[in-house]
């Protein structure tokens, strides 16, 4: 029997519950100062269970990304996370890009993942992005969430799940040690 594909968050929050620090920061994922680009993703320890950035990638299909979490990743330089992936990035603005893999949607939450699932081709869709995130969750979209909980407070920034429209309840598949002291949880919504 074939797999059905899923729709899965692989991401980062700091212990207050931001995504990214004001100006869009990441440098807390790498211990780079502020305001620095950080240097690539940490990877687990192999034998530790949690699920690194390039394996969960290996499993996905395409990506599903807000635009500005494309733009902020796009900065980034360097070699590209995502490959040949095919991404749709969800946005209303003008948008361009030299990379043919990554084509602009518009459209609501059911028409974006229904987009991604027929690119993604039996494989899992990547939904990347907080607002993004929150509009499938909402919808009851999301099949499973795999965040990795850093030991710093920002403060302000990018939230993860702000403005939800409701409770959201999850049972948790799992939890395992990250580098620099960092916990991975694997969840999935209760329905």
């Amino acid at each position: 029997m074939a797999q059905t594909s899923k729709l899965r968050v692989y991401i980062a929050t700091s212990l207050d519950g931001f995504i990214a620090g004001p100006d869009d920061d990441l440098s807390w994922l790498t211990g780079a100062e502020p305001g620095e680009t950080p240097s690539a993703p940490p990877a687990p320890d192999p034998e530790s269970g949690a699920l690194s950035l390039e394996d969960f990638l290996a499993e996905v299909g395409c990506v599903l990304m807000g635009r500005r979490t494309f733009d902020v990743v796009q900065g980034f330089g360097g070699e590209w996370f995502y490959g040949e992936l095919p991404m749709l990035i969800a946005t209303s603005r003008e948008f361009s890009c030299d990379r043919p893999q990554v084509q602009a949607r518009r459209g609501d939450i059911q028409q974006l993942v229904k987009q991604a699932l027929e690119l993604a081709r039996g494989k899992d869709v990547y939904i990347d992005g907080g607002n993004l995130i929150r509009q499938a969750l909402d919808a009851r979209l999301v099949d499973d969430v795999v965040v990795t909980l850093a030991p710093v407070v920002l403060g302000e920034g990018i939230p993860l799940f702000a403005g939800a429209a409701q409770r959201h309840q999850f049972e948790t598949l799992g939890h395992y040690p990250f580098p620099g002291g960092m916990v991975q949880w694997h969840l999935r919504p209760r329905r």
